[in-house]
């Protein structure tokens, strides 16, 4: 029997634990094929950067296991076109290093637009970064979508 280790709060963690937002930490690496028991690649979701032609840096947060529809996130967020922040621009950008780009920390620092998969929504709980490499939580959509001021919407690619 392996004894659950404590893990140290991240900046996300304590930020919840602040407005009294119940969360779950996990030490989790989702490129990796060693996921806990309980837990499938669907049900973690990836926290993308990209910039609108009109609005300027937007976010998308997507199922790990599916591609964002730069196309269909262009058209709920009001631009023509959006494209990925180069990830040399991504740490200035959004405070964060390429995958541990989470939507509590940016939304602490920076207004940007936040859409989130319907999928999501439909799952109930989701698991997002908790800001730091090999760190995540665990929580409700809808929780997390009223905190961050995010929105629902199909943004995925069609299969």
């Amino acid at each position: 029997m392996s004894k659950k280790t404590r893990l140290k709060k991240t900046l996300v963690d304590q930020i919840l634990d602040k407005a009294d937002i119940p969360h779950e930490s996990l030490a989790l690496n989702a490129l990796t094929q060693q996921l806990p028991e309980g837990i499938q690649q669907g049900d973690i979701f990836k926290t993308l950067a990209l910039i609108g032609d009109k609005t300027g840096p937007i976010i998308g947060i997507v199922p790990l296991t599916e591609h964002l529809s730069e196309k269909k996130l262009a058209k709920i967020s009001g631009n023509k076109k959006v494209q990925m922040i180069p990830q040399k621009d991504l740490q200035k950008t959004t405070g964060y290093v390429h995958g541990a780009n989470n939507p509590i920390g940016i939304r602490q620092k920076h207004p940007y637009p936040i859409y989130i998969d319907q999928s999501a929504l439909d799952k109930g709980d989701m698991i997002v970064s908790a800001g730091e490499l090999g760190r995540s939580i665990k929580i409700k959509s809808q929780t997390l979508a009223d905190f961050v001021g995010a929105r629902f919407a199909d943004i995925c690619q069609p299969s």
